[in-house]
């Protein structure tokens, strides 16, 4: 199966403005793209009872073409791990339910695009982490890390986790969450050293009231989309 599963170093790093510009780019290229967040935490509504989420920003990115529903089934309130957000509203998820989420209509040449729910050994349903996710599903995998004071550890030891699982890097991420930050600081040059590949830096982009800041990302993920869309990772 084509595709990729982007995974967080850590939660709150900008997986769904990475995923959403690969989406929008990668349709773009002609190829159907899969989008899904199988499961959501935190997710409320905007007034007027409008719902807002990481799946909106899918189904935006790739023109409508997806339902919704498909794109994320699975959602809570509680801005917590999945696993606890099920568990305080009585339901219990599994593993095999995400799976047969992802899997659900994709068909052979389609490119299944899986984001997973905070870093990749986050808990993910009650029977498994985001790791298991991407296993079962056999995706190359690309980590999003916010590029801050302490990123080189986080994105190490998720490349690390990654290849103790068998699964093919399709690259790291570095994304400015916050403006400013040290000039002193070059986490890229420095991830590159370790990683002996250069990771891609994304430079801080004001997401307040923009929901298409992932048009502005998309430039930064040249490379990347590029590979994907050869399949070159696989």
């Amino acid at each position: 199966m084509r595709g990729v599963f982007i995974t967080g170093s850590d939660t709150g790093v900008g997986k769904t403005v990475v995923g959403a510009a690969l989406a929008w780019r990668l349709s773009l290229e002609g190829l159907a793209v899969r989008p899904r967040k199988p499961v959501e935490s935190g997710c409320t509504a905007e007034s007027g009872g409008v719902p807002s989420g990481d799946r909106e920003a899918y189904y935006t990115a790739i023109g409508g073409r997806e339902a919704l529903a498909r794109i994320g089934p699975y959602r809570f309130r509680a801005p917590l791990s999945p696993e606890r957000a099920a568990a305080l509203e009585g339901r219990t998820l599994r593993l095999d339910d995400l799976i047969e989420a992802c899997r659900a209509e994709v068909c052979p040449g389609d490119f299944l695009l899986v984001e997973g729910a905070g870093g990749f050994y986050s808990p993910l349903t009650a029977d498994a982490l985001n790791a298991d996710l991407a296993v079962a599903l056999g995706l190359p995998v690309l980590i999003v890390s916010a590029d801050r004071l302490g990123a080189i550890h986080q994105a190490l030891l998720t490349v690390e986790a990654v290849a103790r699982r068998g699964l093919v890097l399709a690259g790291v991420v570095l994304n400015q969450t916050t403006p400013g930050g040290d000039p002193q600081m070059d986490n890229g040059a420095d991830l590159a050293r370790w990683l002996r590949i250069d990771p891609v830096v994304i430079p801080y982009h004001d997401t307040e009231g923009d929901t298409g800041v992932w048009r502005a990302v998309a430039p930064s993920l040249t490379a990347i989309i590029a590979a994907l869309a050869q399949g070159t990772h696989e």
